[in-house]
């Protein structure tokens, strides 16, 4: 890995970061009052270049990949800043849990808000920032600051909204997939999308199939089992009998966590149960169609007291995969990998040509038909 160095970076801004200079109309202009005064041409600059242009230099640290303008780490005055975690984010407002354990409400910082990248927020939960205190904060209980770095990321929970990355939340090692068997009824496919985001981060996916109190286990062991074998960790849980909710603690111990899965599957009713002093609010699901209400509305980080944190995330309802080709989803499927290299053609699709290793596996039955199906869905979307 090349060394990092602090020089100037020549990156782009938004589009629309400053107001255009130029005025309209100069035809109408002219024919109404003429050019009686100065010569438009000195007074104002119509190029790509000078107050016009979206790019400015900036000093950091420039890694490998510049093709996203928060890949480059601006340079700061470290004496004047705090390290910090980021808890919530509610629109350009941000809650950070600094190293001097005191909260802060902080500020982006304006650079950081109109460096142009592909993401649909900046900040998302679970960040480490650096943040600058403000002089003028108040003597109570309320601190303020600014946000004026964001620190290298890994493991990044994403999704596709309107063509722009939404990190979910980042830095995280494990990815709990919650998911009832009934109310609201199980989504397999939902659970492979996030299965491949896992693989695609190097996040360690746990499956947790919960309110196992309302239907039979031996019903979803075919789909269970075909997880287990895998290789995917999975566990059966119940917010009113407490199966699982000792196992699940113990998987999450001194970890960094975050929660993902549907409205209604009982995300929030889980960490109740995990650490019963959070009283997270819950919402039961509608009687009129089964789905979950939404109850959770941004993602939340939470410290844990038996070490590392988790963080709560919204409902989702769609999953659309960021950042991931048609051509390498097989690859990020476990069961579909040991059979692509018995494939006739290297460009395989593994849905309609002849002869194909995937196909003739799922025919003999060495792969599950359901993920098969689930694979082709994904690769067809992409």
């Amino acid at each position: 890995m090349a060394k990092k160095k602090t020089r100037k970076v020549r990156t782009q801004l938004k589009k629309g970061h400053q107001g255009r200079r130029r005025r309209g109309d100069f035809t109408r202009e002219y024919h109404e009052h003429g050019f009686t005064d100065k010569s438009p041409m000195r007074r104002e600059r119509v190029s790509g270049k000078g107050d016009l242009t979206r790019h400015r230099t900036i000093i950091g640290e420039a890694s490998a990949d510049e093709h996203d303008a928060l890949n480059v780490q601006l340079d700061i005055n470290e004496k004047d800043c705090l390290h910090g975690r980021v808890l919530s984010v509610h629109g350009l407002d941000c809650k950070v849990l600094a190293g001097d354990g005191k909260t802060y409400q902080c500020a982006i910082r304006g650079l950081l808000k109109n460096l142009n990248t592909d993401q649909r927020n900046v900040i998302a939960a679970g960040d480490v920032v650096s943040i600058r205190p403000e002089r003028n904060t108040d003597a109570g209980e309320r601190y303020e600051a600014m946000i004026v770095r964001i620190e290298p990321r890994y493991g990044c929970i994403s999704r596709t909204s309107k063509g722009q990355q939404h990190v979910l939340v980042a830095n995280v090692d494990q990815l709990i997939i919650v998911a009832s068997i009934a109310e609201p009824e199980l989504k397999p496919n939902l659970i492979d999308r996030f299965l491949v985001t896992a693989e695609k981060v190097g996040c360690e996916p746990i499956i947790c199939f919960n309110k196992i109190d309302l239907l039979n286990p031996n019903e979803i062991q075919p789909i269970a089992g075909t997880y287990g074998q895998l290789g995917y960790r999975t566990l059966y849980t119940s917010t009113e009998t407490g199966i699982g909710i000792d196992s699940l603690k113990s998987l999450i111990a001194d970890k960094q966590n975050v929660v993902v899965g549907q409205s209604g599957v009982g995300k929030s009713s889980l960490l109740n149960a995990v650490e019963p002093t959070l009283e997270l609010r819950t919402k039961s699901v509608s009687k009129d169609n089964q789905k979950g209400r939404h109850t959770t509305t941004a993602a939340h980080l939470i410290q844990l007291d038996c070490g590392g944190y988790i963080v709560d995330t919204p409902g989702i309802r769609q999953f659309q995969l960021w950042d991931v080709i048609a051509e390498e989803v097989a690859g990020f499927y476990r069961d579909l990998r040991p059979y692509v290299d018995d494939c006739k053609f290297h460009d395989c699709t593994h849905i309609h040509e002849n002869p194909c290793g995937v196909k003739r596996a799922v025919a003999d039955g060495l792969l599950d038909l359901r993920r098969y199906e689930s694979y082709c869905q994904i690769r067809t979307e992409l």
